[in-house]
């Protein structure tokens, strides 16, 4: 987190299969089956809907105002990474666009998730390049400053070691550790498995008050019914 002008490039990634389990899952069963663990800031949103993307991390450290380390980080790409990029303070100038993107896509990458701004969002759009950012904003940005490529980072507030699973969808973004994959994605099958489950009951017209048994901790709490 404190490197500057380092490129790691060997990394260990979540295993492909791992990945794969965990991409069905959105971001909200994910981090509810992780122990409510790993979620981003809620500023960081989609910049078209429908954008989603799982896959594991290629981790870059930026400079504010300054983009080269997106272009040295995307050179570290394998088929499926996703790039997730943090700023050393705070800076919302449009790091990342159409060219990137094309780039990243050339090179295997399924997306970016970024604490900073984008720009070029209808092309990004029209691309189905999913970007989650902090903000679409037109300012620009040079090539003038070391960051750094594959060293742990804080994204919006989670911190995101190269190699994490990176789920993102309309609801946020969760980071899952590399070693928890399989876990997390047994765990947010299971969730899901419950939740149809409830959802067929409420359905049928059962109240949460009953199927959460919430009646009698209401009563004892001093809930009173007046009619």
């Amino acid at each position: 987190m404190h490197e500057l002008g380092v490129v790691h490039r060997s990394i260990t990634r979540a295993a492909p299969d791992d990945v794969a389990a965990l991409a069905p899952y959105g971001t909200s069963t994910v981090h509810e089956a992780m122990g409510r663990l790993g979620l981003m800031r809620p500023y960081i949103r989609p910049v078209y809907p429908g954008a989603k993307l799982c896959g594991p991390a290629v981790t870059v450290l930026l400079q504010p105002g300054d983009n080269w380390m997106l272009h040295v980080a995307v050179e570290q790409l394998q088929p499926g990474d996703v790039l997730v990029a943090a700023c050393t303070t705070e800076c919302e100038d449009g790091f990342f666009g159409e060219l990137l993107a094309t780039s990243v896509r050339a090179r295997g990458g399924v997306g970016l998730v970024i604490d900073g701004g984008c720009r070029d969002a209808e092309a990004l759009e029209a691309m189905d390049f999913p970007v989650f950012s902090r903000a679409i904003n037109s300012k620009g940005t040079v090539k003038a400053t070391l960051g750094s490529v594959n060293v742990p980072v804080v994204c919006a507030n989670a911190l995101v070691t190269p190699g994490d699973v990176v789920v993102a969808d309309v609801d946020g973004v969760v980071v899952v550790p590399a070693s928890r994959a399989a876990e997390v994605a047994e765990a947010s099958r299971k969730r899901e498995d419950n939740e149809a489950a409830k959802r067929e009951r409420l359905a049928a017209g059962e109240l949460g008050l009953d199927m959460y048994s919430m009646r009698g901790p209401l009563e004892a709490a001093g809930l009173r019914y007046l009619d």
